[in-house]
This record gives structure tokens, sequence and C-alpha cells, in this order.
């Protein structure tokens, strides 16, 4: 019977062999001119793991300006940009490269920037990877297998450990700690026992890494396959602490009389359902979906600040998507992330509470304009916020807010039949309400402007005619 490790490696193989022969050429050009030149990182990892990709990662003994010259004469177009960490890329046809000169990196403990040095062989280079799964190598063009951190054991067991000594690793880039966390959500790996306890241990360190760095590991860790494994490591290490507080904060105590559910567990359920909502290329929340499952994650991280002890036991968190949104823009403010990203999740988690406060009677038609509007464009990922946020156990609970969220999809429909609610504008612009009531530019247009909007809303299109008999008696009566 062959072992796991062995089962990786025939899978590995039939990957490797088919490996672009560009590639291979490449290899072939670098030994030429002597030089050697290893594919490295995520590319081999993903090898063992079955899955080919176009875009290699190569480390070599070349300095910069040697790889550039060969990469010049094998490629369509190459680039530089990398040129300052010993990176050089290029492309030929579908494949593309990159290839980095040997190194080592280290951060000056003032500084938040790494230093770089380049190094003089490949097992040097391969230590300073993250974690023993990204540290193997293939050396090309021969195709040989270089391991000398025990990385496919590693990846065999489904166990992220680094390949030096963590406390030394994660010093030298304290972002490597972050990668811990996204690979676990990536891999569904749980991190070894010496390095978990190095992440807690060094958890401030993360403070000395840019907001931009640490905010590109939060991405590619909420749009993994499995979040929920990599935000529990980033909690339970203390990582949160640094990098995302409003997270752990929500762990609230839960009260005696056990009326009060896990807000931290029940953000990480929503956000799996959530998950769950997204839809193909083709429909009209995409997976995997940023704006959702940041909104999904943070939507109830206003509830701390906000709650209160009720006589008789209970406990209320009044206004907490109020102040929720207010935090979420400034944390991912925070975190550098997008301008429209910001202003999408708090928008959201503004709103996650809107469809409960219409109560449990019939919608009116008024009612559905002003929830489409005021969604706007982000109305589908609301409706799978919404339905998302339900974790209640009860059944009857649940399927009582199931059917009341559809009532209000179809009475969204049917609306959308009859007018244009996702684009509602008064009957009148601003032009005409000049011209009937007489005014030039001025705020009296603009109140004129919410008076008949205010009217859309309420009673749907009036048509020209009514709307300036309503227009002409306001301004009368004001």
């Amino acid at each position: 019977m062959s072992t796991p490790e062995q089962d990786l490696l025939r899978r590995a193989l039939g990957v490797l062999t088919e490996m672009a022969p560009a590639a291979l050429e490449l290899g072939e050009q670098f030994r030429a001119s002597g030089h050697e030149l290893s594919l490295v990182g995520g590319p081999v990892r993903d090898a063992f793991l079955g899955r080919a990709s176009n875009d290699l990662d190569f480390a070599t003994s070349a300095s910069p300006d040697q790889t550039q010259k060969i990469l010049a004469r094998w490629g369509d177009a190459n680039w530089d940009i990398g040129r300052e960490f010993g990176t050089i890329g290029a492309r030929r046809g579908d494949v593309v490269v990159e290839v980095t000169t040997y190194r080592t990196d280290r951060y000056d403990p003032a500084s938040r920037k790494p230093l770089v040095e380049f190094g003089d062989s490949l097992d040097g280079d391969l230590s300073r990877r993250d974690f023993t799964v990204n540290a193997m190598a293939v050396r090309v063009p021969d195709l040989t297998f270089v391991d000398p951190f025990n990385g496919l054991s590693d990846l065999a067991a489904g166990v992220l450990r680094t390949p030096i000594a963590p406390e030394r690793s994660f010093d030298d880039d304290p972002l490597r700690m972050m990668r811990a966390a996204r690979f676990a959500a990536q891999l569904s790996f749980h991190v070894e026992q010496g390095t978990l306890a190095a992440l807690v241990a060094m958890a401030e360190r993360i403070e000395i890494v840019s907001a931009e760095r640490v905010q590109a590991e939060i991405t590619k860790l909420l749009l993994s396959d499995n979040p929920r494994a990599g935000l529990e490591v980033l909690v339970d290490t203390g990582l949160a602490d640094q990098v995302l507080p409003e997270l752990p904060a929500l762990q609230l105590e839960i009260d005696e009389h056990h009326r009060h559910k896990d807000v931290y567990q029940h953000s990480l359920t929503v956000l799996e359902q959530a998950i769950a909502q997204e839809t193909g290329p083709d429909g009209p929340v995409p997976a995997p979906d940023l704006v959702l499952r940041l909104a999904s994650l943070l939507h109830d991280i206003g509830k701390p600040a906000t709650r209160r002890f009720e006589p008789g036991g209970g406990v209320s968190f009044h206004h907490h998507e109020v102040v929720g949104a207010k935090l979420t823009a400034k944390r991912l403010k925070a975190l550098k992330f997008e301008k429209q990203v910001v202003k999408d999740v708090s928008r959201l988690v503004e709103l996650h509470l809107r469809f409960h406060g219409y109560g449990d009677g019939v919608w009116t038609d008024s009612a559905v304009r002003r929830y489409v509007t005021d969604a706007g464009p982000l109305l589908e990922r609301l409706h799978r916020l919404t339905r998302a946020d339900s974790t209640t156990r009860n059944k009857r609970k649940a399927k009582r807010l199931s059917d009341a969220y559809t009532d209000l999809e179809d009475r969204i429909s049917v609306l959308r039949e009859q007018e244009e609610i996702d684009a509602i504008r008064p009957d009148l612009d601003g032009t005409q309400i000049m011209e009937i009531l007489g005014i030039s530019p001025s705020r009296e247009v603009g109140e004129a402007y919410k008076y008949l909007l205010s009217l859309r809303m309420e009673r749907g299109p009036l048509g020209e005619e009514v709307a300036t008999e309503e227009l002409k008696k306001w301004w009368a009566d004001r």
C-alpha cells in the first residue's frame, strides 16, 4: 500500500510533466547560461494538490540583470517592476513567469518595509519561505524535487509549520502570521502547535506591517472557500485584536439565563450562510463577493457598544446597526480598503435590520419602494445578508422569517413590473419645478424636489398633471 506522500508525488508528477513546454525551455536557457532555475512556492504545492497553473514562480542563482537578459530572449514581453526585490517577470503566450534571485528577507524593528538581501543557494532561499508546504521546489528542466524541510509530509498531513524556528520566521516577516490564518482558510490546514504558540506570543509584532499588506491577507482569507477557519486562527491567537479588534469584541459574555446568543459565533455562521447564497458568474452576486462577506462578518459589530441589560434579564442592542455602520467604515478605512468597498459594506451594515423594522404586517407599496430605493445597487446583497442573518434554531420562527422575506421579494417583483422602482425620481424635474413656480435655482427648488419625491414614494407614479397640482398646493401652503 502506498503512503500519502507517494500518492502526492504521483499526482504532482502528472501535473509537472504536463507543465508548459515553454517553462521547461526557460530552464534550459538558464542552465545554458550557467544558472540554476527552480519552480517554487504555490505552483509546486498546487501541483501536489493536483492543480495546474500557468502563472509560475521561479527562484534562480542568476542576478536580476542576468535574469532579465534571459527572459528578454525567451518571452514575448518582460517587466522589472519587482527589481527592488530581485524579481523579473515575463510572458510567453498564456504562460506568465516571475523569476526571483535567491534571497533572504528580514525586518528592521523600526521599519514597516522588509530589507532584501540576495542569497546564494536554493535551500537558503527556501528557508525564508513562510511554511514548509510552500518551501518545496522542482529544479527545471530536469524536474528534480527539492524538499529540505519535509514540506511534502506536512502537505499530506494538512499541517502549517514554518521551515525554521517560528519565532525567527515571524520576526523576520510578521506578515507570515497573517498568512497562517489565510492558508488555514484556503487549504483547510491546521497550524502546528509550536507555530501556533509563536503566533500567540508574537501577535503584537504585526503592528510593524503596513495596513495595505494586512488588508491584502484579510481579503484573500475572506475570498477563500473556508474563511471561518482562518478567522478563528486570527481570533484564537490574538492577531485579530491587532488588525480587526471588533471581531473578538463580539465574544460577549452570555447572560446567566442564556437568552443572549454568542454574537461572534453568530457572525461566523451568518458569513457562511451568506456565502452559500452567492451566485454563479452570471448571477446577481457572483462568488466570491468581498462586499457581501465583509458585511456579513461585521454586521453586528455595533452590539458591544449598544448592549443594555433590561429588567427581567433581557438584553437589548438599540441602534446597533447605526453604530455598527460607523465602526465598519472606520475599521475598513484604517485597513486601506477601496472607498467604494468601505461605502458599500457600511451601508449594508446600516440596512441589515431594515426588513425587521417594518414588522410582521403586510408591506405597503410605499414601504417596498423605500426599501428598494435605500438599498439601491446593493439590493441583491441586502437580500442575501438579511436571509443569512437568521440563525435561529426554532424551525417555525425560521420558516416564518423566510416566508416573510420571500413575500417581500415577490412584492418587489410586482412593483418592478408596474413602475421603475430601481430608479425612482419625482414626476417633475428641477427645470420643470422652476418653470411652474416661476423661481430661479435656489434652496426652494431642492425642497420642492424632495416633497415630490416623498409623494412618489407614498403614492407611486402621479403623472405630470397631478404632480403639478400637488406642487402648486405645497407652494401655496408653505
